[in-house]
């Protein structure tokens, strides 16, 4: 009889606690304190915002890694033959494809990928092939048709599923570089649906025969066969990895989804993160454990780009809980301090107000009247030691300081402005974009006396959020013409760009630091309560707020964050306490 060691190289250890290193990922352990065997799975992933396409678009192909991606064709409000490469971080041009088309199949990488098939005013059965620079003709399909699926190589590609306009197809076909031939038909005939795999290892999944379906089957390069069934029957999904690791994203049920499954050649496990944007008719690419997605439909073509990456650790969201009321309910107040020593300040209820209230974790109580009653104020500081400043009264350059007890003038904006930036402390802070009569882009500076000017933002806002210090802040979300998704972050001097919230929004709130923020709360198309912690690069989506709400007082830190007052349908003195998301090992127990 073979033992444990003879296959691992190791004997079963014994812990009295489940370890904490990834190390011990797919070892064997008898937890001595539980009396159960266990181990650490590597089955968990998450997805983080990335660079956005340089065009929105749907119905596009995919090919490549996430750190070597391409997107091509598709639909804007036209069927598109642009070409984008994606390095890990941003989107660039590439070649043209030579014919512009929607819903093609795809597969390859980003320097020797194929496009197939889709439809221009009508379908087609052209393929293309790309080398890192020009799409140059291959041979024909043999069957014309779109809203296909694809998998394989450039050189050794299949091609499976889709419609010709008439009927769904089961047809299968086998490229070698030069021509199609044909393959064993799928079992189920259908459109829409995923792929994965190579030509002789390919895996078909979801799609639309005559209702949406969770139908999986793998191919030998001769035949499919039945596999396991997707938990989340769907259409216009997308798909990446291989028969026996693969992962499907994204698509439509009866609305769009953002869910996320992994095969491993059996079954299908729902993964326990989500895409933060939920859309259909989506690009892929990637592997079961770095994948990518991007474009897409939500209410119209999007840019969006997710990264997926799995790991032996599993996050665990971030959440809110409730808090003391604020004794005046209020929106558009400014806010200062910690989550147990926190500061609401100004705002309005059925008038302006000057209320101030100082939080200790549980209870508000009143503080010093502001000298100025005013909403839409930027803010900065402590609860002993605060600033508001702008805002209106109407539109203002007034600015106060606060040192536990009272309010005294400070030196007045530059720019007079509401729904601006804040951040910083009351010596050393900084005011961002707002609104004058338009949306603008000025930066300012105090050093406890004066505001002087600093760089401008790339993108004049109003309505932002932002966190961070005079000289290592981050600015974020906002309103110019449209809801903006754009991070900015300033180094003392000037703004550059970081990473998109995944979800855009207006009078949003922020706490934390540059590297380490919290955006919450605000407004789409209607009052928001997502929530999302940044880590200098990219934004992840944690657990909503209770009540969904912009205008929203805010202070803290992305793992003590603290959100009061603001408007939902009402204007509210609602307050909730933020405890930040914190990561584990996928500790399983085994029967």
């Amino acid at each position: 009889m073979t033992t444990y060691k003879e296959i691992f190289g190791k004997y079963v250890q014994n812990y009295s606690s489940d370890p904490t290193s990834a190390d011990t990922e797919g070892q064997i352990y008898y937890n001595t304190t539980s009396g159960t065997f266990k181990t650490v799975l590597g089955n968990f992933g998450a997805w983080a915002s990335g660079g956005s396409l340089g065009t929105a678009r749907y119905g596009l192909g995919g090919a490549g890694t996430q750190t070597s991606a391409l997107g091509f064709g598709g639909f804007t409000t036209v069927n598109t033959n642009a070409t984008e490469e994606y390095d890990g971080t941003i989107w660039a041009a590439g070649g043209n494809l030579t014919t512009a088309r929607r819903s093609l199949g795809s597969t390859g990488t980003q320097t020797s990928a194929l496009g197939f098939g889709g439809y221009t005013t009508v379908y087609v059965n052209s393929t293309e092939e790309y080398d890192g620079s020009t799409w140059t003709a291959g041979g024909n399909l043999t069957t014309t048709r779109a809203y296909l699926a694809g998998c394989g190589t450039q050189t050794v590609g299949l091609a499976f599923g889709g419609y010709n306009g008439t009927i769904n197809l089961s047809a299968t076909e086998e490229y070698d570089g030069t021509s199609w031939t044909a393959g064993g038909n799928l079992t189920t005939a259908r459109r829409q649906l995923g792929g994965a795999g190579t030509q002789t290892t390919g895996l078909a999944f979801g799609g639309f025969p005559t209702a949406i379906t969770g139908v999986t089957e793998e191919y030998d390069g001769s035949t499919w066969t039945a596999g396991g069934t997707l938990n989340t029957a769907r259409r216009y999904l997308a798909g990446a990895g291989t028969q026996t690791s693969a992962l499907a994203f994204g698509g439509l049920t009866t609305v769009n989804t953002g869910a996320t499954e992994q095969y491993d050649g059996t079954s299908w496990a729902t993964s326990n993160n989500s895409m933060a944007n939920a859309r259909r008719n989506l690009g892929g690419a990637g592997s079961q454990s770095s994948a990518l997605a991007f474009g897409g439909y939500i209410a119209a073509a999007v840019a969006n780009t997710e990264e997926f990456t799995r790991s032996t650790t599993q996050i665990i969201l971030g959440s809110w809980s409730g808090g003391g009321s604020l004794s005046t309910a209020r929106r558009g107040l400014g806010g200062a301090g910690t989550q147990t020593t926190g500061l609401g300040f100004g705002g309005y209820s059925t008038v302006l107000s000057n209320a101030t209230e100082e939080y200790n974790g549980t209870a508000w109580t009143a503080g010093g009247n502001m000298g100025t009653a005013r909403f839409q104020l930027g803010s900065a500081g402590t609860q002993t030691s605060a600033l508001g400043f702008g805002g209106y009264s109407p539109v203002s350059t007034a600015t106060e300081e606060y040192d536990g007890t009272s309010w005294t003038a400070g030196g007045n904006l530059g720019t007079a402005r509401r729904t601006l930036g804040g951040c910083g402390l009351q010596t050393v802070a900084l005011a961002f974009g707002g609104l004058t009569t338009v949306a603008v882009a000025n930066t300012e500076e105090y050093n406890g006396t004066a505001w002087t000017a600093g760089g401008n933002l790339a993108t004049a806002r109003s309505s932002i959020a932002g966190c961070g210090t005079q000289t290592v802040a981050a600015a974020f979300g906002g309103l110019t013409t449209v809801v903006q998704s754009a991070t900015e972050e300033y180094d003392g001097t000037s703004w550059t760009a970081g990473g998109n919230l995944n979800t855009a929004r207006q009078a949003l709130t922020g706490a934390g630091t540059q590297t380490s923020a919290l955006g919450f709360g605000g407004y789409t198309t209607a009052a928001s309560s997502a929530t999302e912690e940044y880590d200098g690069t990219s934004w992840t989506v944690n657990g909503n707020l209770a009540t969904a709400r912009l205008q929203t007082g805010g202070a803290g830190t992305k793992t003590a964050g603290l959100a009061f007052g603001g408007l939902t349908t009402a204007i509210t003195a609602v307050t909730e306490e933020y405890s930040g998301s914190t990561t584990s090992l996928n500790y399983r127990t085994l029967q």
